[in-house]
């Protein structure tokens, strides 16, 4: 533990304080071996029990705040998400076929036009994220957001030529879906990151 970091007080609720005993245990007796732990702490030595045991290292690593183990989980969690986004679009096109469903468009062109929107989106990001790190700002998340709002409302009008009222509406309900999505999404992947870390 790095000095003059106070760890995190979190308290596990889950499977009627299990977990937190795990956390505790282990934060004690770091040597001990799992079927040892799990037998001194009166729970079943089955698979579910021992997986969520050797997961407490990982659980302390983070609730103490160790630097170097935060940033490689959050490197884990990067990498998995670059690949959710592939897999996540051509789910998100069918949300965008069904508000444009009158217009004659294909899935394919819906397809491009959300794989375009998606290229200038990690473009911008990459950008403001270079900025951030050469000026140490911390706002330039804002700025990037108003900028991709405004380019997708733009795009979304050009190319669907509906009107300004039509356009806004249901941007804010893609965007609404997007977040839906991204939330579910996020979720997965912190599960599927914890879980292989």
């Amino acid at each position: 533990m790095t000095t003059g970091k106070r760890p995190l007080n979190f308290e596990f609720n889950n499977d009627n304080g299990e977990l937190s005993k795990m956390i505790s245990y282990q934060r004690n007796h770091t040597d001990e071996s799992i079927d040892s732990a799990l037998n001194n702490l009166g729970l079943k030595k089955n698979f579910w029990n021992r997986f969520k045991y050797s997961r407490t290292t990982k659980i302390n690593s983070i609730i103490t705040n160790t630097t170097e183990e935060n940033k490689k989980f959050v490197r884990e969690l990067i990498s998995y998400a670059s690949f959710s986004i592939f897999i996540f679009l051509p789910i998100f096109t069918l949300f965008l076929r069904g508000i444009y469903i009158r217009r004659k468009f294909t899935y394919v062109e819906h397809l491009i036009f959300v794989f375009h929107t998606q290229t200038v989106f990690f473009i911008l990001l990459t950008l403001f994220l270079s900025l951030g790190l050469i000026t140490e700002n911390k706002n330039n998340i804002g700025i990037f957001t108003v900028l991709f709002l405004v380019y997708l409302f733009l795009a979304m009008k050009r190319f669907y030529q509906q009107g300004i009222f039509k356009t806004f509406l249901k941007l804010c309900i893609l965007s609404a879906i997007f977040l839906l999505m991204a939330t579910i999404g996020f979720t997965i992947l912190s599960v599927i990151s914890f879980a292989t870390y």
